[in-house]
């Protein structure tokens, strides 16, 4: 047994979702969360720029003393996680991997990405695709605004609907799309409006969880799992001037958990 934190590290409020799922699959774990909201987006930086702000964040994390680090952010995933890794001593799991294996183990081959401007450009999720799915048809789709619109919690009003419906536009036209894959933990979020666009028979995957089940299998496999139910979480922010608390409230819908927000000065 292992009562040490899970560390999770993002941008700003979209790891606010793979932190809901990870209470929802691994009830017993401590969270220890950092949005890095001083320095939100990230999605328009450039890789150098992304790979350092990733090592700040795992950094403050392990001076928690950590025992595993999620990277809930798309960007940080696809530009610095095989770097941080090459770096630090302490397991590291991002959102690709662990998407990769299920969309293999679910046969999917025909898949629509939507993801951040950055992630985009690095290429991550096609090339992770096609190295496991070598077969697979990928249409990527460029986001620039979702994330933003999050942070500001414009998730669920017309301006949010308009945008969706033009992003998905190339994805949505395509008959023979099996899949969307949330390429960004910002993204589940709008669900429920992309859904709506997207035929019915269309499966919308869920970062988020897919990584939390990952986790919880890793910590069971490695005898890392906190057996005792008594779980404590502890969220730290970068800039505490935003509307973070507003949205993760009402993703969450567990006031209690964000009462009490620190500074994170790194």
């Amino acid at each position: 047994m292992d009562k040490r934190a899970i560390g999770v590290f993002d941008s700003g409020v979209g790891g606010i979702a793979v932190f809901k799922e990870i209470i929802e699959n691994n009830p017993n774990e401590n969270i220890i969360y950092l949005g890095d909201t001083k320095r939100f987006p990230y999605g328009n930086k450039s890789k150098e720029s992304i790979i350092e702000l990733t090592k700040n964040g795992i950094e403050f994390l392990m001076q928690k003393d950590v025992k595993e680090i999620i990277i809930a952010c798309g960007t940080a995933t696809s530009q610095a996680l095989e770097e941080v890794r090459k770096i630090y001593n302490i397991p590291i799991i991002g959102i690709i991997e662990a998407t990769v294996k299920y969309v293999k183990k679910e046969n999917i081959k025909n898949i629509g990405v939507m993801a951040t401007v950055g992630t985009i450009r690095s290429d991550a999720w096609r090339k992770s695709i096609l190295k496991e799915v070598p077969e697979a048809k990928i249409i990527n789709k460029a986001c620039a605004l979702l994330a933003p619109m999050a942070e500001e919690g414009w998730i669920d009003n017309k301006i949010a609907q308009l945008t969706i419906r033009e992003y998905l536009k190339e994805i949505s036209k395509e008959n023979e799309i099996e899949a969307v894959i949330l390429g960004c933990t910002h993204y589940p979020l709008f669900k429920n409006i992309i859904k709506k666009e997207l035929r019915s028979n269309v499966k919308i995957i869920d970062t988020g969880e897919i990584l939390s089940k990952e986790l919880r299998e890793e910590l069971t496999k490695n005898g890392m799992q906190n057996e005792e139910n008594k779980p404590e979480y502890k969220i730290f922010l970068t800039d505490i001037e935003t509307n973070f608390k507003n949205v993760a409230t009402k993703l969450l819908q567990k006031e209690d958990i964000i009462k009490n927000i620190e500074l994170a000065k790194i």
